[in-house]
């Protein structure tokens, strides 16, 4: 959970001549078009890197109805359009005279406009909608994962990879090689890593990357889980973004940093109010408050995400705010200036980072836009506050199961206003069908709780 700084970005824009010069550099022979289903599981497909002009016009078709979630069989031609600047070569396929690299695309139609059950397109309107409000979107995400040991065959086990604590070194914590690994790897593909430690529970690790704006910070997180995984299967690992794999010790979390910017800088900065955080600040607070239950389906998707939201083990299941407490919802960091920011702590790594991403950004822009006043600041530990005190002080909680999440998530308007049509309906509908499908299975508790006592 190390401070992730917030800044604008200025980077230069990848140009096709640097692409081929490194294609011929490296002597890159597969290129792996990449893009994100709906609930954010990455997909590509390989082309050889003769291909590379009808690649980056975004000739390449694919088969949409064979994507969950995606277009009907009618309709199934679809097309990719490579983001020039997520090109990077896959360090782990370097070898003498071959290597691979990858694009992260877009999903377009066959008459070139956005495909709407693109969530990447999604978060692009989010950055459209803020860039008309003359503001861009800062993100430093924390994406923490478990690594689980394989058998003989290659498939996880249930047995951790180490039983360290937070921030203990090797020989303790057996996940040092695996990180190191994985720094190295993400650092060839571009990234600026600023941090890398065992997490609090047995077998948890993260490794913090730089802030971007908004929407390279979602390319990078689905980089980042990509590679992780990657890495950790060299070692005979597992690595998990699951949120809550383990009964009994603290669940993975992602939490979500982010600040707006305008022509002066950091637009969350006032070093005139008494906290330094500005009425832009306050009132984007206050919109995320307002509807954190109603889009709690995105940034939380699994039946397994509320198994972690749950009291006992640091994860914020409380709505409130604090410019320290870590047991609100929402917090502060201490740094100002550029690196004023907002830090919604309940997201978790198993969804869908342009969705998450999306949502909670609308919903600071709507308490922006609507003016919204945001309630008094909770500086008390709220999880060992008791449910009497917690009502006094109008504390309320995320919701319990996603069966909550999703009933919240039809009632509100966030989701729908921000996902779009095609990806709101496909996604409600996954997660109704997900919860079902959870909830008339017979499940290992009820077998050794029910099966011989009755």
């Amino acid at each position: 959970m190390t401070e992730t700084l917030i800044s604008k970005t200025t980077a230069a824009d990848t140009t096709l001549e640097q692409i081929k010069e490194t294609i011929s550099e490296k002597s890159v022979e597969l290129l792996h078009l990449q893009f994100v289903d709906i609930e954010g599981i990455l997909k590509h497909v390989t082309v050889t890197t003769e291909q590379l002009e009808d690649v980056v016009e975004g000739k390449m078709m694919f088969d949409g109805s064979s994507i969950k979630g995606f277009s009907p069989i009618n309709k199934s031609d679809l097309y990719l359009q490579p983001d020039l600047n997520t090109f990077a070569v896959l360090p782990w396929t370097v070898e003498e005279g071959y290597s691979e690299a990858r694009f992260l695309c877009s999903v377009k139609n066959p008459d070139g406009t956005p495909y709407e059950g693109d969530t990447r397109n999604v978060l692009k309107k989010t950055v459209d909608r803020a860039a008309e409000k003359g503001y861009s979107i800062s993100v430093g995400p924390e994406l923490e994962f478990f690594l689980f040991k394989t058998d003989e065959n290659g498939y996880a086990t249930q047995e951790l990879g180490d039983k360290a604590g937070y921030f203990e070194p090797s020989p303790h914590d057996l996940g040092e090689r695996v990180r190191l690994e994985i720094y190295r790897a993400l650092k060839a593909m571009g990234f600026t890593i600023e941090a890398s430690h065992h997490e609090v529970a047995e077998g948890q690790h993260e490794i913090n990357f730089k802030y971007a704006d908004i929407l390279t910070a979602a390319d990078l997180s689905t980089t980042y889980k990509w590679v992780v995984k990657t890495v950790a299967k060299k070692f005979g690992l597992h690595a998990t973004f699951m949120p809550k794999p383990v009964f009994g010790i603290n669940g993975s979390g992602m939490h979500v940093n982010m600040s707006l910017f305008n022509e002066s800088g950091n637009a969350f900065f006032d070093e005139t109010d008494e906290l330094q955080l500005s009425e832009e600040a306050y009132k984007f607070i206050a919109g995320i408050l307002e509807n954190v239950k109603s889009f709690t389906a995105v940034t939380n998707p699994l039946v397994n995400s509320y198994k972690r939201l749950v009291p006992g083990y640091e994860a914020p299941c409380y709505i409130a705010w604090s410019t320290s407490n870590r047991s609100a919802l929402i917090r502060i960091p201490a740094k100002r200036g550029l690196a004023t920011r907002v830090e919604l702590r309940c997201p978790d790594p198993s969804s869908n980072p342009y969705l998450t991403f999306a949502v909670i950004a609308s919903a600071g822009l709507d308490g922006v836009e609507k003016e919204l006043e945001v309630p008094a600041p909770i500086n008390e530990d709220i999880f060992h506050m008791d449910e009497e005190t917690r009502a006094f002080k109008g504390i309320d909680s995320l919701p319990g199961s996603l069966a909550e999440a999703v009933s919240a998530l039809e009632a509100g308007e966030i989701a729908a206003n921000t996902l779009g049509e095609h990806v709101y309906n496909e996604y409600v509908s996954m997660k109704k069908a997900e919860w079902d499908s959870y909830r008339t299975a017979v499940h290992t508790w009820e077998i050794e709780n029910y099966h011989t006592k009755f």
